[in-house]
C-alpha cells in the first residue's frame, strides 16, 4: 500500500510553503529519510524526506504550487529502481522483441549513475544548476569526494558566458510521458538579439520585498553614521590570530568585537535594543544578535542568542556555522527566529557607506563597511589610517539623534581601545 508523504510542520507561525523543486521524480528509487522535494517558505528552504524505502509513485503537486502544513504532496509504494510508463511497457511488446540483458545494462547503468549524481547535489547547487543552465554532468566538483560546490556552478556558467560550449541539461518529461521519450532542447536565440527573461519570485524574497517595505512605512526611518580606526583590531588581530585559531579552532575576525561592542553600547542606550508593541516599549535585558548573511536565495539573517554573554571564540564559531548553513542551504526556521538588534556587513563586497534598513520589530541596525586607508588627522599631524564608515539606522520613534550618536560612539571608543571591551568600560 502506498505511503503518504506530507508537508512536514514548518515551525511557528509558518502555515504553508511553496514547493521549489522535486528531486526526485516518479519511478526513482528512494531511501528512508532520503530527500525528495524542497520547499520555500518565508525564511528558508526545507527538504522534504521520504518516509518510508521504496519507489516514488506519483507527485501530487507541480513545483511551485503552494501547499499546506500537513498536506499529501506523493506517494511512496513498494519496489525500487526505475519504471517505464505503462504505455510504453505496452508499445515495446507488441512493436519490438524484448531486449538482451546485455542491451537493456547501459540504460539501467546511465539512470543509476544520474541517481548516484544528483545525491550529490546540495539544495544550494541544485538551485545554481537551474538558474544558471549548466550540466552538472560536465562539472567537475572540487568538494569533498567529488561533490559538485557552488563556485564549481558558478565557474562553469562563466566559462560558457565566456564562449566555452554550453551544456543544457534536458528538461524533463511530464510523468505521465514514456520513459524513453527525451524533450527537445530550447533553441538558443540569435546572436545580439534583444531578449528578456521573466523569474518569478521564490517565497524568500517576496517575503524580504514585503519586510523592507512594510518597515519603510511602518518605522520613521533615520540614519546617523561615525566613522571608526581599525588600527587597535587589526593589531590585536595579526598579533593574535595564529593562538587564537590554534586554541579555538577558529579564525578571529572583525564581526566579533562589532558584537561586543554593540553589547557594551546597548547596556548604554538601551533603546537601540528595545522594540514597540501597541503603546509600549518593551526593553530586552539581553542581546540576540541577527547577522546578515548572503545566502544563494537573497539575504538572510540567522540569530546569535544571548551575543552580549558570550566570548570571542563562541561568537566566532556561531557565525561560521551559520555562515556554513547560508550557503548549503541548510538554515533552519529556528535559526533565524527572533532577533533583538542587527548587524549588517556590506564591507565584505567592498560597500563603502549606506544606510540599512532595519529588521522589524527591531528598532535599530548596524551597518559596517570596507576598511580603507585614509589621511586621518592625528596630534596635528596627518597619517594614514585604515578606517571604516559605520552607519546605524533606527527608527526614530524610539531611538532619539542623542542617543543613535551616543550608541556609536561608544562603538568607536571600544574598536578603537579594544581594551574597553575587556574590562567593561
Amino acid at each position: 500500500m502506498p505511503t503518504d508523504v506530507k508537508v512536514p510542520t514548518l515551525g511557528e507561525s509558518i502555515t504553508e510553503a511553496t514547493v521549489g523543486q522535486w528531486l526526485k521524480k516518479p519511478g526513482d528509487a528512494v531511501a528512508a529519510d532520503e530527500p525528495i522535494a524542497s520547499l520555500e517558505t518565508d525564511k528558508v528552504s526545507v527538504e522534504v524526506n521520504a518516509p518510508v524505502a521504496g519507489m516514488l509513485a506519483e507527485q501530487l503537486v507541480a513545483e511551485g504550487a503552494t501547499v499546506e502544513v500537513g498536506a499529501i504532496i506523493a506517494r511512496i509504494g513498494e519496489g525500487g529502481g526505475t519504471t517505464a510508463a505503462p504505455a510504453a511497457a505496452a508499445s515495446s511488446k507488441t512493436q519490438a522483441a524484448p531486449a538482451t540483458p546485455a542491451e537493456a545494462a547501459p540504460p539501467k547503468a546511465d539512470a543509476e549513475a544520474s541517481h548516484d549524481a544528483a545525491l550529490t547535489l546540495s539544495p544550494a547547487v541544485r538551485r545554481a544548476v537551474l538558474e544558471h543552465h549548466v550540466d552538472p554532468s560536465k562539472i567537475h566538483g572540487s568538494g569533498k569526494d567529488g561533490r559538485i560546490t557552488k563556485d564549481d556552478v558558478l565557474a562553469a556558467a562563466q566559462a560558457k558566458d565566456g564562449g566555452a560550449p554550453v551544456h543544457e541539461p534536458e528538461a524533463r518529461a511530464p510523468a505521465s510521458a514514456p520513459a524513453q521519450a527525451t524533450a527537445s532542447k530550447p533553441v538558443p536565440a540569435p546572436s545580439g538579439e534583444r531578449t528578456e527573461e521573466r523569474v518569478k519570485m521564490t517565497r524568500l524574497r517576496q517575503t524580504i520585498a514585503t519586510r523592507l517595505k512594510e518597515a519603510q512605512n511602518t518605522a520613521a526611518l533615520l540614519t546617523t553614521f561615525n566613522d571608526v580606526d581599525m588600527s587597535a583590531v587589526i593589531d590585536a588581530r595579526n598579533r593574535y590570530k595564529d593562538l587564537f585559531e590554534k586554541k579555538h579552532g577558529i579564525r578571529l575576525g572583525f564581526m566579533s568585537f562589532f558584537v561586543k561592542a554593540s553589547a557594551l553600547a546597548a547596556r548604554d542606550v538601551p533603546s537601540v535594543n528595545a522594540r514597540i508593541e501597541g503603546d509600549e516599549i518593551v526593553y530586552n535585558n539581553y542581546l540576540d544578535v541577527s547577522v546578515a548573511v548572503s545566502a544563494p536565495k537573497g539575504l538572510v539573517v540567522p540569530v546569535v542568542r544571548s551575543a552580549d554573554r558570550m566570548s570571542f571564540a563562541e561568537i566566532e564559531k556561531t557565525i561560521a556555522d551559520f555562515g556554513k548553513k547560508a550557503k548549503d542551504g541548510t538554515l533552519g526556521i529556528e535559526d533565524m527566529k527572533g532577533g533583538t538588534f542587527t548587524i549588517s556587513n556590506g564591507g565584505v563586497f567592498g560597500s563603502l557607506l549606506s544606510t540599512p534598513i532595519i529588521n522589524p520589530p527591531q528598532s535599530a541596525v548596524l551597518g559596517l563597511h570596507r576598511i580603507e586607508e585614509r589621511p586621518v588627522v592625528r596630534d596635528g599631524q596627518v597619517v594614514v589610517r585604515p578606517m571604516m564608515y559605520l552607519a546605524l539606522s533606527y527608527d526614530h520613534r524610539l531611538v532619539d539623534g542623542r542617543e543613535a550618536v551616543t550608541f556609536l560612539v561608544r562603538i568607536k571608543e571600544a574598536i578603537e581601545d579594544p581594551t574597553r571591551l575587556l574590562i567593561d568600560l
